[in-house]
């Protein structure tokens, strides 16, 4: 570290004596030892020096020294490996200088699992450790589940559970819908049933033509031997086929595997717009809202864009991008070495490509539009909340909380973060009540409990406050004795100072007559047509549906267990295969230690501990 009273040039300035021409990572700090930036250099003392010049830097980068008061330096062996943890320090850190991707969301894939006779077709998210072939990644749930539900159509392929596919003993509505072909009941054998399956695959490899032909050819045969129901069975399914071709949009011809990745910047604010295409097929695309890092310029954008998105991703064998970035030689050795083969980055001028380029770049352009316009009427709101609510500033991060059980059971409280820019889904967080001494339906100490664990996380991970994790307003869903509650919690934890407010339904719970409760003052209502009105409404009812979906999920989550999953040893696997072989939960529950060594992978270690575990000894 250097003299604490330096800052800006001559900070910096300070450091050169003790750098040499290793390549490296830098890190800006600012006097509270906040992280300011983070960047790579080839040759650190070269990079440095530039900083340490009081001249010729954009107004960016001159705010940006000018705040410097120490700086942090790790070498490495090369320039690449200076560059990957470049990106993950930013990713860790998120400095206020830097661009940042601002989206850590896996992709799903399709999964054709290949551990069972027939096998099944299922939406797949993270590591891929299970048997199978992989098809991805498609650009959202709704692109998969729109190509499972096409694929079901045209090759009728399962996509129900090992353990429901054992245990049926007639076809499911699924047959019945013509999108299965019922392997589970022997409506089709093992090697009819593995045809369809490898025209599946053909169709996601991109050979959809070479299915239809051979679908047509089957369709004529069974034609001229008069087996008219299957000709009828397989005319509707190349109907099926070609609707799936029309209604897929972009397919390129010359483009077998590529990310279309367009950038459109505007106002300061910046949009990227990512393509994924695979086997000549456009499999989703979605957009990205990166911060721009006070003012960078569209190729430092578009290059900590392609960084931080690879970081945890595979990348394509070819890359099409809108425009160039700073160290394309770079970037394509760090993302061919992350691959393991080669990976071309490219900015076409002509053709397919840059048809799809232009394609990506319009929906960049009028997807940020969009996003400008709602957060300019965002902003509106926000403003209108805190004159509403008089608050001494405009909020910039509101949490809602909500509570939802049935008599108490499946008790699970609910918290959704908004701000500037709308609905910040990635700051959601649910919390399963865990309390033993709450009474069923004690709503007061659920809520007790929720605040008490959101305040002392925040307590103990951001006790300064800057890292922007803190609410400026809490919105509870209830009236004067809630919110007498909710400030009495805060109380206890020392957290006195953020604004809170509930939101009560008036005397007939009528929506638009609110009331809005502050603690110790009298509560009042705002006018039923009044936009701020309608934002707390959309608040309220976001934090009700989350809560309420949260709580299903935990309720199906403890219909469908069993006592198997508080045996020690049982996984998944295991399990399944003790249900397989017993048909039921019970049943295993009385089975002797011969009939539970027969099972297919229950040791009898294993064996003896399933059974001690339904007879207890004594």
């Amino acid at each position: 570290m250097t003299d604490q009273a330096l800052t800006g040039y001559a900070c910096i300035q300070s450091y050169l004596k003790t750098l040499d021409a290793s390549p490296g990572v830098y890190r800006m700090l600012d006097a509270m030892g906040a992280v300011l930036y983070v960047g790579k250099a080839r040759n650190l003392r070269a990079r440095v020096s530039n900083y340490a010049r009081p001249s010729g830097h954009s107004p960016r980068i001159a705010r940006m020294i000018e705040d410097t008061a120490s700086m942090m330096f790790l070498t490495t062996r090369t320039e690449t490996e200076a560059l990957l943890l470049e990106q993950n320090l930013i990713k860790q850190l998120k400095p206020r200088y830097n661009v940042l991707a601002r989206d850590d969301k896996s992709f799903p894939n399709i999964l054709v699992a290949k551990d069972h006779g027939f096998p099944q077709i299922k939406k797949h998210r993270g590591a891929k450790k299970e048997k199978g072939a992989y098809y991805g990644p498609f650009a959202s749930a709704g692109a998969v589940n729109r190509t499972l539900n096409q694929l079901q159509k045209v090759f009728l392929l399962r996509n129900c559970t090992d353990s429901t596919f054992e245990t049926r003993t007639r076809p499911c509505l699924l047959y019945q819908i013509k999108r299965c072909s019922a392997p589970c009941v022997g409506y089709i054998g093992e090697e009819e049933y593995a045809g369809l399956v490898a025209d599946a695959e053909r169709f996601l490899q991109g050979k959809t033509t070479k299915v239809q032909g051979e679908l047509a050819k089957q369709m004529a045969e069974a034609s001229e031997a008069m087996e008219f129901e299957r000709a009828a069975a397989l005319r509707d399914r190349i109907r099926a086929l070609t609707q799936v071709q029309s209604a897929q949009g972009i397919n390129p011809k010359g483009v077998a595997e590529a990310d279309v990745i367009a950038l459109h910047m505007e106002s300061g604010q910046a949009c990227v717009q990512v393509f994924f295409i695979r086997a000549n097929q456009n499999w989703g695309n979605r957009d990205y809202y990166p911060r721009t890092g006070s003012g960078a310029g569209a190729e430092e954008v578009l290059q900590a864009f392609i960084g931080q998105f690879y970081i945890d991703k595979d990348p394509p064998r070819l890359l099409l991008l809108s425009n160039g970035i700073e160290d394309p030689d770079l970037v394509t050795e760090v993302l061919s070495e992350k691959a393991g083969r080669k990976v071309e980055l490219h900015v076409p001028q002509r053709g397919e490509k840059a048809e799809l380029v232009a394609s990506a770049t319009r929906n960049a352009r009028e997807s940020l539009a969009r996003k400008m316009a709602e957060t300019a009427t965002q902003s509106k709101l926000l403003k209108g909340l805190a004159e509403a609510f008089d608050l001494d500033t405009v909020p910039q991060r509101i949490e809602v909380f909500d509570n939802s059980h049935i008599q108490g059971t499946n008790a699970v409280g609910a918290m959704i973060v908004a701000g500037p820019e709308g609905m910040i889904k990635s700051q959601y967080r649910k919390f399963n009540i865990r309390g033993d001494d709450l009474t069923p339906g004690d709503d007061f100490g659920m809520m007790k409990e929720v605040l008490t664990r959101r305040f002392q996380r925040l307590l103990k991970e951001d006790p300064d406050r800057d890292k922007g994790m803190w609410p400026d307003l809490l919105l509870i869903d209830g009236g004067a004795g809630q919110v007498s509650a909710v400030h009495g919690i805060m109380a206890e934890m020392g957290v006195e100072d953020i604004a809170m407010v509930g939101v009560a339904k008036g005397i007939d719970r009528d929506a638009g007559k609110e009331e809005f409760h502050r603690p110790g003052q009298r509560p009042f209502a705002l006018p039923h047509n009044d936009p701020v009105l309608y934002f707390i409404q959309r608040l309220r009812d976001e934090a009700h549906r989350f809560a309420i979906g949260t709580h299903r999920a935990k309720r199906a989550k403890s219909v469908s267990a069993t006592p198997l999953d508080e045996v020690p040893g049982v996984g998944a696997t295991r399990k399944r295969a003790l249900l397989s072989h017993f048909g039921s939960a019970k049943e295993v529950s009385r089975a002797n230690l011969a009939d539970l060594r027969a099972v297919d992978g229950i040791s009898e270690g294993l064996a003896e501990t399933i059974y001690d575990f339904f007879h207890p000894k004594g």
